[in-house]
């Protein structure tokens, strides 16, 4: 509470003091009441108006995004250091942040959201190439876009970079995030319809015979090899890192053929066009053929034409993989949801018992499981294989949490199902108002800073020379705005 010092009342005159009095008074009563009022839906609603305009004025690059910036909005960075005229495209960035916008839109209705959703829609159709789909980053300053094949400056590919990729969920995220927009919108927005379905060509241009994808390409394939091979161990393989491009190997690394068949399961959902479920199914058959056989029933990282595991980058072994291998095996799973073709169910329970033996004394899996032998492969620092965890490098995860109890149960569940019910398409069920819900929204609110920004503790590690020490990052900006827009929809009534 207030004090004041018997000295100064002394010399204050009564009326002067009385009045004095009454403004503290209705200083304090304000406070008390502001502090004692309920947090409301325009609060929120004002908390995402903000958040959303400091974004897109601050945050952004002509409509695209990055990973994180530091406090001062001074440094940027996606998987590398960037300009402020370059925009990322893996998730969290450009299309993660577009779709973030997309969906709060979808619960609100708030046209400011839809706006922006359409901007970064623009940002990512002036960074599709050539071939079809995305690269690593958008530029967006004329003396940068020179160097890259992109399709709205010209058709003209040579000496330019015209590589989509796959991997990380690159362009598969940015063709997701176009097609929900182009349907919201009914497809009354030309530009983004005609950007979907090329990169849609491109995806199924891109599919190998054998149903498998590349990680990345620039040219279609032309591979005449037997579409029907199947995995097999090589006799012997170099424990040493080959230097060899690996580019076009079928790819299983960072969720690549998992999130191609997603994706165009999603596209047939939308657009109703068979060819692209009939990829999605070619792309279940390859995961069955790359089932290694016995001893060691599971998945490998990446093949090479000859249907064999092999090396990657220099930290990426030919071995069984523990980490993508759930992700193939929740893949088969929605496979025989999405087409009740047993064979997809049969390849999922000969795995999960094997991988079920593989599991680490602390409940994990490893990266890599050596071939045949079944140890588990490590990386020292110095990049030299090893069977031991306890020098490896800490950029990349050489041990990978399990998942295997989930898909036991989906296992299960989809196994009792009648195949009437093994795909029934759910509406999103809407929001409804509850006390953990206020309290998220209260809490994002109550972090905003005065220009609109969640701004929280964290390095950029890609300035490892500078001082920052805060940030502000997509991946919490899609967040907070996610529970904004849920919480607004959710005391709409």
């Amino acid at each position: 509470m207030f004090k004041i010092k018997a000295s100064i009342l002394k010399r204050v005159s009564f009326p002067l003091l009385i009045r004095v009095s009454l403004v503290l008074l209705f200083v304090i009563t304000v406070t008390r009441g502001h502090a004692d009022e309920p947090f409301s839906r325009s609060d929120a609603v004002d908390a995402l108006h903000r958040s959303v305009k400091f974004f897109r004025t601050h945050a952004s690059s002509h409509g695209g995004y990055v990973f994180q910036l530091s406090e001062d909005l001074a440094f940027r960075e996606g998987e590398v250091q960037v300009g402020k005229t370059t925009a990322w495209i893996e998730p969290p960035a450009t299309p993660s942040v577009g779709d973030a916008y997309l969906s709060a839109y979808q619960l609100t209705a708030d046209p400011i959201l839809l706006d922006a959703a359409k901007e970064t829609a623009t940002a990512l159709l002036r960074g599709q190439l050539v071939s079809g789909g995305w690269g690593e980053q958008i530029e967006f300053a004329d003396r940068d876009r020179k160097q890259y094949a992109y399709r709205v400056d010209s058709s003209d590919v040579k000496k330019r970079r015209n590589t989509t990729t796959f991997d990380d969920d690159k362009t598969q995220s940015v063709i997701r995030f176009l097609m929900r927009l182009d349907i919201a919108t009914e497809q009354s927005d030309a530009a983004i319809h005609e950007a979907v379905l090329y990169a849609l060509d491109g995806v199924l241009r891109s599919q190998y015979p054998n149903g498998a994808w590349p990680q990345r390409y620039d040219s279609f394939p032309t591979e005449t090899s037997d579409p029907n091979l199947k995995a097999s161990y090589p006799t012997t393989w170099s424990k040493t890192y080959p230097k060899q491009k690996y580019d076009s190997y079928y790819t299983l690394n960072d969720g690549t053929i998992a999130d191609l068949i997603a994706t165009m399961l999603e596209a047939f959902d939308h657009y109703q066009d068979q060819r692209y479920f009939e990829a999605a199914m070619r792309g279940g058959d390859f995961l069955l053929l790359a089932q290694m056989p016995s001893p060691q029933p599971g998945w490998a990282q990446q093949y090479n034409q000859q249907m064999q595991p092999a090396w990657a980058r220099k930290f990426e072994p030919p071995a069984i993989s523990g980490g993508e291998s759930q992700q193939v095996m929740r893949t088969l799973l929605l496979l025989y949801r999405r087409s009740a073709d047993k064979r997809y169910l049969d390849a999922v329970k000969l795995a999960l018992p094997y991988y079920e033996t593989c599991l680490r004394d602390d409940g994990r899996l490893a990266r890599f499981y050596e071939l045949k032998t079944n140890r588990p492969l490590y990386m020292t620092k110095e990049y030299e294989l090893s069977y031991s965890d306890s020098d490896v490098p800490t950029h990349y995860g050489f041990v990978v949490s399990s998942s295997l109890g989930r898909i036991r149960s989906e296992l299960d569940k989809v196994e009792s199902l009648p195949k009437d019910r093994l795909w029934v398409q759910s509406e999103p069920k809407p929001a409804k108002p509850s006390k953990s819900l206020t309290e998220q929204a209260t809490r994002v609110v109550a972090t905003l800073d005065s220009r609109g920004a969640w701004v929280e503790a964290g390095l950029l590690k890609n300035y490892p020379d500078t001082n920052v020490s805060r940030i502000i990052s997509s991946k919490t900006f899609i967040t907070n705005l996610k529970t904004l827009a849920t919480y607004i929809a959710a005391t709409s009534k």
